[in-house]
C-alpha cells in the first residue's frame, strides 16, 4: 500500500504483526453510531480517507450493525488497498442474546460482518472485551482459524487487563496460534490508566496500542466551559452520545475538571496548536501507542486532526500540562 503522496499523515508498525497503520485512525462509533447522518458520516470517512489515514475502526455492535453497513458503503469509493477495516465483537448485537467470544459466536459474527462491510477479508479483528464464559485457548484457536482462513489479518482485542495480556502470549507463543497484535486501550491527557500495566504489557509481547478516546470525549477539544451548558450539537449536549462522558470513574463534565482543561488553552496557543492537535500529539508522543482513533461529525475535523501528526511536544510544555491537569486525571 503506497497512497500516500500529499499526505502528511506518518505510518507505524502495528506490533508485531502485518499491519502497518496510519498514526491516526478513523474510528465509527461517534460519526455513524452517535446519531449524525448517513451522508455526513460517509463524507466524513472520506475525509480521513482522502488525508491518509488508512485504518478504520468499528464493530458489530455499534447501531447494531449498521456502522458496518455505513463504512462498508463509504469505502467502497476507493481501492481495497486504500484502507484497512477493523471491527469487534463480544457484545450483543441488537436484540439478540448471545454474546462472548465462543468458537461458535465467532465464526456466526466474522461472517456477519464480511457481509455488512463488503469486503472478503477483515484487516484487524479484535475482541471488544475480555469473555471470563469461555476458554481462552478456545478464543484464540478460533481466531487463529479465521486468519488461515484468509477470513481475517490480523488479531487483536480491547481493554484487557494486562493479566489477560500475559495469559494469552503464554498460549499463542506455546502452541503456534496466531497471536494479538493489537490493544485498544482508552487512553488521553485524561485518562493515563494503561501506562502502569497495559502498555509494559503489550511492549514485552511485541503488541501496539490504537488508543481510542484521545480528546478524552471531546472535553480536551476545549469546546466545553466550567459553569456552561454544552454547544448544541456537541458531544456532551446528545443523550444519544454522552453517556460515557458521566462514568469512567471522573465526571468529564464536571466544572472543577473543565476549569483545569481550560488552563490547557495558553499552552495549546504557544504552541501555534489547537487544543484537540496538542492532545493528538501528547498521546502520539509515547513509544507504545501505534495509532490514535479520532472521531468526527464534520470533514474539517478530519482535517484539523490531522495536523497534529509529527508535532514534538517539548519537555516544558509536556510540564505544562502535568500541572494543569495532572490532578484530575485518572491514573493507575
Amino acid at each position: 500500500m503506497d497512497h500516500r503522496e500529499g499526505a502528511i499523515l506518518q505510518y507505524r508498525r502495528l506490533g508485531y504483526g502485518p499491519l502497518e497503520v496510519s498514526e491516526l485512525s478513523f474510528g465509527t462509533w461517534l460519526t455513524v453510531a452517535g446519531g449524525i447522518g448517513r451522508e455526513q458520516a460517509i463524507q466524513c470517512i472520506h475525509a480521513a480517507v482522502d488525508h491518509g489515514i488508512t485504518l478504520f475502526d468499528t464493530a458489530n455492535q455499534y447501531g447494531a450493525g449498521e456502522a458496518e453497513r455505513v463504512l462498508g458503503e463509504a469505502l467502497k469509493a476507493y481501492p481495497r488497498d486504500r484502507f484497512m477495516v477493523a471491527t469487534k465483537l463480544y457484545f450483543p448485537v441488537g436484540g439478540e442474546p448471545d454474546r462472548g467470544l465462543s468458537a461458535g459466536q465467532i465464526q456466526k459474527q466474522l461472517d456477519r460482518s464480511l457481509q455488512r462491510l463488503g469486503v472478503d477479508t477483515i484487516d484487524l479483528y479484535q475482541c471488544h472485551r475480555y469473555d471470563k464464559e469461555t476458554p481462552l485457548d478456545e478464543t484464540l484457536t478460533a481466531f487463529d482459524m479465521a486468519v488461515k482462513a484468509g477470513k481475517v489479518r490480523a488479531i487483536g482485542f480491547s481493554e484487557w487487563t494486562a493479566e489477560q495480556i500475559d495469559a494469552a502470549a503464554a498460549i499463542t507463543g506455546g502452541t503456534g496460534l496466531m497471536a494479538f497484535s493489537s490493544s485498544q486501550p482508552q487512553y488521553s491527557m485524561l485518562w493515563r490508566k494503561p501506562e502502569a500495566a497495559v502498555f509494559p504489557a503489550c511492549a514485552r509481547h511485541g503488541i501496539g496500542n490504537l488508543v481510542f478516546s484521545p480528546l478524552a470525549h471531546g472535553v480536551l477539544s476545549g469546546k466545553y466551559a466550567p459553569g456552561q451548558p454544552p454547544p448544541p450539537g456537541s458531544r456532551a449536549a446528545s443523550e444519544a452520545m454522552n453517556v460515557f462522558m458521566e462514568t469512567a470513574g471522573r465526571h468529564f463534565r464536571s466544572d472543577y475538571l473543565l476549569e483545569a482543561v481550560s488552563q490547557l488553552k495558553p499552552i495549546a496557543a504557544d504552541l501555534g496548536l489547537t487544543m484537540a492537535q496538542m492532545a493528538l500529539a501528547w498521546v502520539l508522543r509515547r513509544p507504545e501507542v501505534a495509532s490514535a482513533i479520532i472521531g468526527a461529525s464534520r470533514p474539517e475535523q478530519v482535517a484539523d486532526n490531522v495536523r497534529a501528526v509529527g508535532v514534538k511536544l517539548p519537555a516544558e510544555a509536556l510540564e505544562r500540562i502535568d500541572r494543569a491537569v495532572g490532578g484530575v486525571a485518572v491514573f493507575p
